[in-house]
């Protein structure tokens, strides 16, 4: 039956590739086509003026959502695109069917300002727990993907944070202050202090992919989207690094996390950073 773990395995020994070709696509049919080639009327807003959407991302995402429940059937979506149109969908996140979380141009305000700055994110979760994730950012033609316990690669090369150089400053890509309470705002400030550079982040899954090849030391975010987190979370754990709350546990997909929160190369490094957010909250 589908959603029974050894079905799921089978699926991820077997289908990844499936995966990818089909985000590939998803790329190359609905999102380049539009690169540097959208019409006014072709971006809303949706929160906010910072906050935008294309008919890149609502093409690409209804193309992924019917290729990826074809690739497993009884799967079902979270996509950022219709969740926004009807937030009920994303108690699917919860549910017990396996889940597909979809963030179909991950870095829309990248992509609407012409900037190579933005990946489709797609992740496969079951009971809250990320098994896999596929990051692809097409400008660039990087391609990484994480399997759960079978390790990270990027363009077939594996991957590994390793540690930040000893007595160097730490690089950390930070949620903008517009999308933070004033709690957040607190905690946040807690980074400004000797020997940490933050910086405000650009695409969430580009950090990820950044932490998890060894050229980002950490996040510090404080927004809990799955489709922004589950698939970078997934293979920064797979390249050797950790992510952890304002409690110390781990990022759950499934919400209900103390925020801000950091992910990070390593364990001492998300141990500091989770610190540091404490001491400022």
């Amino acid at each position: 039956m589908i959603g029974d773990i050894e079905t799921i395995d089978e699926f991820l020994a077997h289908r990844t590739s499936d995966v990818e070709e089909a985000v590939r696509k998803a790329a190359a049919a609905e999102i380049m086509p539009r690169f540097r080639q959208l019409a006014a009327h072709e971006i809303d807003q949706k929160a906010g003026p910072h906050d935008l959407v294309t008919d890149a991302d609502r093409k690409a995402e209804e193309y992924l959502t019917e290729a990826l429940t074809k690739l497993l059937p009884g799967s079902v979506v979270v996509g950022e695109e219709a969740v926004h149109a009807n937030p009920a969908t994303y108690e699917a996140i919860r549910g017990e069917a396996p889940v597909w979380i979809v963030d179909p141009v991950d870095g829309t305000r990248q992509f609407v300002h012409g900037d190579s700055g933005f990946c489709t994110l797609v992740a496969l979760a079951l009971d809250g727990v990320v098994l896999a994730s596929w990051t692809y950012a097409p400008v660039r033609d990087e391609f990484a993907t994480a399997i759960r316990g079978r390790g990270a690669v990027l363009d077939g090369v594996p991957l590994r944070s390793g540690s930040p150089e000893p007595g160097r400053d730490l690089d950390i890509a930070t949620s903008h202050p517009d999308y933070t309470t004033d709690e957040q705002k607190r905690a946040l400030l807690g980074l400004y202090v000797e020997g940490v550079v933050p910086r405000p982040c650009g695409s969430a899954g580009l950090e990820y992919l950044a932490i998890a090849r060894g050229e980002l030391d950490a996040t510090a975010f404080s927004w809990e989207a799955a489709w922004d987190h589950a698939a970078g979370l997934l293979l920064v754990e797979e390249a050797g690094g950790v992510h952890l709350t304002l409690t110390g546990e781990p990022f759950r997909v499934t919400g209900g996390n103390v925020l801000p929160f950091t992910a990070a190369r390593d364990e001492a490094t998300a141990r500091r950073v989770a610190a540091l957010l404490a001491a400022g909250a």
